[in-house]
């Protein structure tokens, strides 16, 4: 179910929407033999990458999702703290440095448990209350993101609808699942190694993402324990191709979130005989630019 990059604002707002009221929510093994990048057919572009993150295989996603030469920049980026793409691409944003370093320290389980208990427990209501509030909000957002194309508003408001509709019915204020979410993912943090932004340059894109793999594994067990089965949604991929002109194609992408059907288009295109999605292309390239500093704060009366 690879979706493409979206601004970091709107990244937040569909982690609520799946997540909503969740907890802001190792050592390696020897890494898997890589894909190869791309894919021969527009259709397998796609549930080429389904399977990859069905397997926990980060770094094979990193690989298959861009050609060689952009890859190699990539990592490139990544030591240099230029980018962290293709977390953009997953269930995982900005906040993840800040994320690993929370759930790595001593005690970290104790800690979020008590918080989770002053903030969420009982608040059962509330919470089915704020997953649909963010649904609306995230539909609100993709309309007016100027950045988007029709497809890419057409997938994420298909996808709001079916996380804000599981958020509305899901145990979100039940402790016991939250201690057993918090304690799988805390496990698997401590293992990886990774505590931050220092850690994630150390190692750069292709390690860290392996290194990641047991943390993307351990996010999909907490959501499950909620009623979001990732790994179902990912194993019902279907795409066929729609349209093909030279090295643009058009494939139609079906799979079921949350028990809705979602229904779709992807553009893909081919490089140097491969096949892939153009959004991965276009915001893999993005990544690398030189992001423009912040507007200077005007001083206080």
């Amino acid at each position: 179910m690879p979706g493409p990059a979206r601004p970091r604002r709107l990244r937040s707002a569909l982690h609520l929407a799946a997540v909503a009221g969740l907890l802001a929510l190792a050592a390696c093994s020897p890494p898997p033999a890589a894909p190869p990048a791309g894919a021969a057919t527009p259709a397998e572009a796609v549930t080429g990458l389904a399977r990859l993150l069905r397997a926990d295989d980060l770094a094979g996603f990193a690989v298959a999702a861009v050609p060689p030469d952009l890859h190699a920049r990539l990592e490139a980026g990544w030591r240099a703290g230029q980018t962290r793409w293709p977390l953009e691409e997953l269930p995982l944003d900005e906040h993840l440095p800040a994320l690993l370093a929370t759930l790595a320290a001593p005690g970290a389980e104790a800690r979020l448990q008590a918080q989770f208990r002053r903030q969420f427990a009982g608040a059962g209501k509330e919470l089915s209350a704020a997953a649909v509030s963010l649904g609306v909000f995230g539909l609100e957002y993709v309309a007016r993101e100027p950045a988007f194309s029709a497809e890419e508003r057409d997938h994420y408001a298909q996808q709001i609808r079916a996380l804000s509709r599981w958020g509305a019915q899901a145990p979100l204020a039940d402790p016991a699942r939250a201690r057993a979410a918090v304690a799988g993912l805390a496990s698997a943090v401590r293992r990886s190694g990774l505590r931050g932004q220092a850690d994630l340059a150390r190692h750069g894109m292709d390690a860290s993402l392996r290194r990641l793999g047991p943390v993307w594994r351990a996010s999909k067990d907490g959501l499950a324990r909620y009623g979001l089965d990732l790994d179902a949604s990912l194993s019902s991929v279907q795409a066929s191709l729609q349209r093909q002109t030279g090295d643009l194609a058009e494939v139609r992408l079906r799979y079921t979130l949350a028990g809705t059907p979602i229904d779709t288009l992807v553009a893909v295109q081919r490089v140097d005989g491969r096949w892939y999605l153009r959004d991965h292309l276009r915001n893999a390239e993005a990544s690398l630019r030189p992001r423009p500093a912040p507007p200077a704060r005007a001083a206080a009366p």
